[in-house]
């Protein structure tokens, strides 16, 4: 029977940038003007610790010795929302491969393939819909020239070298309305259950991508939640992720808070509501949600959460390798 080993969360950008891009960056933003301002030891500082805590991931994955991968991620224009045509709010991916642009791969390299392990993302695909859900599946890629997404190649980047047999799990968390965080705690216990009905001996890590807080540059007076992130962070090391998930969905974006002003159609956004919950990118805290899910009532370590203000983004590093 498959048995699930372990789940690892990651941030999937602001891993490696040198700190003298930083500065570029934070010019680029709209920034809320309370933001503090990194010197350049702090600059430093932190990204150590980001490498630290990415290198500490790795040995983890390394010592879980994983038989197949299940990244949940979002997509980000990359298939499904450049037109807004058709946007899943889950999508499971089963065919035998996919690609996507590697981690730091040069612009117009060959994409890296990825193997996919087409019997356990098909169960997962129909013991979903045999549970009241109903994902969307791809056999290829809507936009094969474009490849699968940052959110699922960058952390494959990170910890392996492609070569482990992933299942990716695409959420729509960007693009209102977008799944919830009760949806996505739901999602990742049913996911478990999906694995663990698998008849094949196999170890499975599931990954988390993305987040933790961040809104970057589609609004005005971007800001970092630190306390948000750090009361969910907290929920997530005891284990507790259904309060995890009612901390996400019972936030109200503040009265004038152009930083996760979603009322307008534009390229980047649908201009229809939300069912609740912070937006733009900090949403990519449901992949973490979902993810963790399928170690509810776990501990997780929190490695690290390293406040980037130069982006801003809570860059945010835990794992479980204890499960239960």
């Amino acid at each position: 029977m498959a048995k699930l080993v372990g789940v690892l969360n990651t941030g999937h950008v602001w891993i490696h940038r040198p700190i003298e891009e930083w500065e570029a960056v934070r010019r680029s933003r709209r920034l809320r003007d309370d933001v503090p301002l990194e010197d350049m030891s702090e600059k430093q500082a932190k990204y150590d610790r980001v490498s630290a805590a990415v290198e500490i991931l790795k040995s983890k994955l390394a010592e879980m010795r994983p038989d197949a991968l299940i990244v949940y991620g979002d997509d980000q224009s990359e298939n499904f929302a450049n037109t807004f045509v058709n946007i899943p709010s889950i999508a499971v991916y089963v065919g035998e491969t996919f690609a996507g642009r590697r981690y730091n791969g040069a612009k117009g390299e060959a994409h890296q393939v990825v193997p996919n392990n087409t019997a356990l993302a098909t169960s997962i695909l129909t013991s979903l819909l045999g549970s009241g859900f109903d994902p969307a599946f791809c056999m290829g890629l809507p936009n094969p020239e474009r490849g699968i997404g940052h959110a699922i190649m960058n952390p494959l980047g990170y910890f392996t070298d492609y070569t482990i047999p992933t299942v990716p799990i695409l959420l729509n968390a960007l693009f209102a309305p977008q799944v919830t965080g009760k949806r996505a705690h739901e999602l990742g216990k049913a996911v478990r259950h999906a694995i663990e009905a698998y008849p094949e001996d196999l170890r499975v890590v599931a990954i988390g991508s993305g987040g933790l807080w961040h809104t970057t540059s589609h609004g005005y007076d971007t800001y970092l939640n630190e306390e948000f992130d750090r009361a969910g962070l907290k929920l997530l090391a005891d284990g507790n992720l259904a309060s995890w998930a009612r901390h996400f969905d019972d936030y109200h974006v503040p009265d004038g808070d152009m930083s996760q002003f979603i009322g307008e159609r534009r390229d980047d956004m649908t201009g229809m509501p939300t069912l609740g919950g912070p937006q733009f990118g900090t949403r990519e805290t449901l992949n973490w949600i979902a993810a963790s899910s399928m170690a509810d009532g776990c501990p997780f370590t929190v490695v690290d959460y390293v406040p980037i203000y130069s982006s801003p983004i809570g860059s945010t590093y835990a794992y479980c390798d204890a499960v239960s």
